[in-house]
């Protein structure tokens, strides 16, 4: 039976339908409310003439469908089948960069806020996104002078013999110590949660009235705690514009450019204009369908969902979306296309972010591009140092040796194939001898089928680590492979006569040659290769810690008999740190979960080395 033949027996009901290749593999999923009629659109060359749906067409070999009983059910099966499978031509959500946001967890104890990556379903509050993680701590640190809420875990916080710091100087209510009632503490932390999703007016109306009524009823220290809240809220929400009258909004904004497509979402809450988010996305589709994806994808994740949601295009399945969004949000969720006024010029305006967006990142991958090729031409480079790849060492007098090995792809980091390498091999201190065991471990699979492979190999270090890692690489067949080099730290230079320190250059050490390479100092090939080993220098004493502190915890409490993994875990908890248990008498020892005399004296001996 042939693919037109077998699409004519598809039923006139709702569904999805998998498209797949040659080799059977799923490159596209869809749904459709008649799966007859939608699939049979994108053969027929009069209804449906688009480049993107021919060039798409042109890979199918066979269609599966699956049936549902409604377009809502067809709906939330494609977006299951969709994260399953990841099919090529679908969308694939990325955001522009990592975002940060502010968790806080009103049902713990004395909440406080932390920053965060990932938003998971843990029932927690998130707000949100920011841009980086500098931008995340400079919320946190206004929130925290405006409400003086918590800094440290709980745990640490009650193993102090009194408040921390930041009580001393008004950002911490200390309620570890007693300084505050549970109920005022939770009325803390609801405003700072009423701030951030943007009612500030709602809030200042609140703390007014709390601060009369406990002006009235002659409490007037608490009246002067919240007329100081007030202050500082109401300079904050004083600076704030008012775009929309209203609830909470979300404003889509579109750009496309061929198979590349950008958008931003505005965030407006309360109306005010509280924050933005890009997404880039490649999209072979049309321009409707690829909003379709994208709020079905997005709105579906762990994010905040709002009354209205100001779309640039019209969709198909606005319906659909709309009632699947209430269900999940609790309340009516509508879906817009704003045609004058107000709401169209804010979709108008998050166009305009698109479009700059996208304008912003060719020039950036642009600028990289050049900055690469000057890199190949200055040092000679046999390909376009589109992947590259720098290692280092980190340790001390050979022990908790660690490697690192982290990745830039066209002059960026790409932190999902950074690694990390226990040094096992090596005793003492011989850091040729742990470049070695790294370089094994990383290349010795590098000939099998799939194995990717650097276009550049940069080494910490002078003509001493070249020379080694070469040997090394023409041990495992891989001369030729991949370009290799290795980058000198600048030195004081140290010069009796004269009045000022002076460093010497950084220095680039080529393959057979014996004078090193210097770039001029601040260029740009420079900087990015400096960048890439710094990076690694980073991410090598970032483990080598890690593995220290584990040590050295271990190493004084898993030595004392009768002390396991649950007990030290639960001492560690109680205590806050390893030095505070040190600190620590018979007596406070015993106060722990779980801690007999016996055990109490046992640890005292241990850490006292008795």
């Amino acid at each position: 039976m042939s693919l037109q033949e077998k699409i004519q027996q598809f039923p006139a009901s709702p569904g999805v339908y998998l498209m797949h290749d040659a080799a059977g593999e799923i490159i596209y999923v869809g749904k459709a409310c008649s799966l007859r009629q939608r699939v049979r659109s994108y053969f027929n060359q009069s209804g449906d003439s688009r480049y993107h749906v021919k060039f798409l067409m042109a890979k199918v070999a066979d269609i599966e469908i699956m049936l549902t009983d409604t377009e809502k059910e067809a709906l939330l099966l494609e977006n299951t089948l969709i994260k399953q499978h990841h099919p090529r031509y679908n969308l694939n959500l990325k955001d522009d960069k990592t975002y940060f946001s502010l968790r806080i967890d009103p049902q713990e104890e004395f909440a406080r806020f932390t920053i965060v990556r990932k938003r998971p379903g843990d029932g927690a509050r998130y707000f949100g996104p920011y841009s980086s993680g500098a931008a995340a701590r400079e919320v946190l640190r206004q929130m925290i002078r405006m409400f003086p809420l918590r800094h440290y875990p709980l745990s640490t916080c009650m193993s102090r013999p009194r408040p921390c710091l930041y009580h001393q100087i008004g950002q911490c209510s200390a309620p570890c110590h007693g300084h505050i009632t549970r109920e005022a503490y939770a009325v803390l932390v609801n405003g700072a949660m009423l701030f951030l999703e943007g009612k500030g007016r709602q809030l200042v109306a609140e703390f007014k009235r709390r601060m009369i009524d406990a002006s009235e009823h002659l409490r007037y220290e608490e009246a002067a705690r919240w007329r100081n809240l007030l202050r500082s809220i109401e300079t904050t929400v004083e600076k704030q514009k008012v775009v929309l009258n209203g609830g909470d909004s979300d404003v889509l904004g579109f750009y496309r450019d061929g198979g590349r497509i950008e958008l931003a979402l505005l965030f407006i809450r309360a109306g005010v204009l509280s924050g933005s988010r890009l997404f880039s996305i490649s999209w072979e589709l049309d321009d409707a369908a690829a909003v379709s994806a994208f709020l079905q994808q997005y709105y579906t994740g762990p994010v905040f969902i709002p009354e209205e949601i100001l779309l640039p295009h019209a969709i198909e399945d606005e319906g659909t979306l709309a009632e699947l969004f209430g269900e999940l949000k609790g309340s009516r969720v509508a879906l817009l296309l704003p045609q004058r006024g107000t709401k169209r010029e804010l979709v108008a305006l998050a166009g305009r972010n698109a479009m700059t967006a996208y304008r912003d990142r060719d020039e950036k991958a642009a600028a990289l591009e050049a900055v690469l090729a000057d890199l190949s031409r200055r040092l000679q480079l046999a390909r376009l140092p589109q992947r590259i790849e720098c290692y280092d060492i980190s340790t001390i007098q050979g022990r908790f040796s660690v490697g690192s090995g982290v990745v830039f792809t066209a002059g960026k980091a790409d932190r999902n194939n950074y690694r990390h390498y226990r040094i096992r091999t090596v005793e003492g201190q011989d850091d040729f001898a742990m470049l070695r065991e790294v370089f094994l471990r990383r290349f010795r699979a590098s000939g099998e089928e799939g194995a990717v492979l650097p276009d550049l190999v940069v080494v910490d270090g002078g003509v001493g680590q070249l020379n080694a890692v070469q040997e090394i690489v023409a041990e495992l067949g891989l001369t030729g492979s991949f370009d290799l080099v290795s980058l000198a730290k600048s030195r004081v230079l140290h010069e009796t006569a004269a009045h000022d320190i002076r460093r010497s250059d950084e220095r680039v050490f080529l393959p057979g040659r014996k004078n090193p390479v210097v770039l001029r100092q601040n260029s740009a090939p420079l900087l990015l290769l400096a960048a890439i080993r710094d990076e690694a220098h980073r991410f090598a004493i970032g483990y080598h810690r890690k593995l220290r502190g584990k040590e050295g915890i271990a190493s004084a409490l898993d030595a004392i008999p009768g002390i396991g993994p649950k007990r030290r875990t639960g001492l560690l908890k109680h205590f806050g740190s390893l030095q505070r248990l040190t600190e620590a008498g018979v007596e406070e020892i015993m106060a722990a979960p779980g801690i007999n005399r016996a055990t109490a004296e046992a640890v005292w001996r241990g850490l006292h080395h008795d």
